[in-house]
C-alpha cells in the first residue's frame, strides 16, 4: 500500500518528513495553503496528482488536523483502502471548517492558552522545532474554512481516528467525544501531541504499518 499524507493548516508536507522514511511507500505533498483562490477540491486535485501511478493494493490516506476536511474527499478519486484521521477536524455535511470550532466547543476543551510553540511543539525535539521556525511561515488561506463540507455521507471506507495522548489543541477526551458523536467510532490513542508525526514518528509509523 502507498501512504498518502494530507497536511493540516499551512499545507506543509514537511510535517511528515520523519515518518515517510520509515514506511516502504509514502508521499507527503505540499498543499497550496497560501493561495486565496484554492479550496478543498483544489487541494484534492493536488493530492491526486501527487499520489502517482495507482499501486495494486491501494492507498492509506493519513489526514492530519485540518487535513481531515480534505482526506475523505479523496475516496471518490483514489482507491483508498484505509482512511486515517490524525488529530482531526471531523466535519459534518454542510458545515464549514470555520463553524467547526464553535460547533464542537473546541475552545473550552483546549489545554492552556493558544501559543504556537507550547500548543504544537511542546513535545517536539528542539532541533526539529528550530528547523520549523527557521522556515518561511505559510499563512493559511481562509478559503477552505469558508466552504460547506461537500459530502452528504461518510465514505464507505474503513476509518480510524488516531489521537495523540498529549495533544493540547484537541485533547484526548475532546477527540473521543467528537469521533463518537460524528462517526460513531472509538479513537486509537498513540504517543505524542498534535504534531506527533514530528515528535513520535516511530510510534506513528508502527501504528500505520499495523493496518
Amino acid at each position: 500500500m502507498r501512504y498518502l499524507f494530507v497536511p493540516g493548516a499551512g499545507g506543509q508536507g514537511w510535517i511528515f518528513h520523519r515518518v515517510v522514511p520509515l514506511l516502504d511507500d509514502a508521499v507527503a505533498p505540499d498543499l497550496p495553503a497560501a493561495d486565496e483562490t484554492a479550496g478543498l477540491h483544489d487541494y484534492v486535485d493536488v493530492l491526486v496528482d501527487a499520489a502517482g501511478e495507482p499501486p495494486p493494493d491501494g492507498y492509506v490516506v493519513v489526514a492530519q488536523s485540518m487535513g481531515a476536511l480534505t482526506g475523505p474527499l479523496l475516496c471518490d478519486r483514489l482507491d483508498v483502502r484505509h482512511l486515517v484521521l490524525l488529530n482531526p477536524m471531523i466535519a459534518k455535511p454542510g458545515e464549514t471548517g470555520g463553524e467547526w470550532w464553535e460547533a464542537t466547543d473546541q475552545a473550552a476543551a483546549m489545554i492552556g492558552p493558544f501559543d504556537e510553540r507550547e500548543t504544537f511543539f511542546h513535545d517536539v525535539p528542539p532541533e526539529i522545532t528550530a528547523e520549523a521556525f527557521a522556515a518561511d511561515p505559510v499563512d493559511q488561506s481562509g478559503t477552505p474554512f469558508e466552504e460547506p463540507w461537500p459530502l452528504t455521507r461518510w465514505p464507505d471506507v474503513p476509518t480510524r481516528v488516531v489521537v495523540g495522548a498529549d495533544d493540547r489543541l484537541f485533547p484526548v477526551e475532546f477527540q473521543r467525544r467528537v469521533a463518537k458523536e460524528r462517526l460513531g467510532i472509538e479513537v486509537d490513542v498513540v504517543p505524542g501531541g498534535h504534531l506527533n508525526a514530528l515528535s513520535r514518528p516511530a510510534e506513528l509509523a508502527a501504528y500505520l504499518r499495523a493496518l
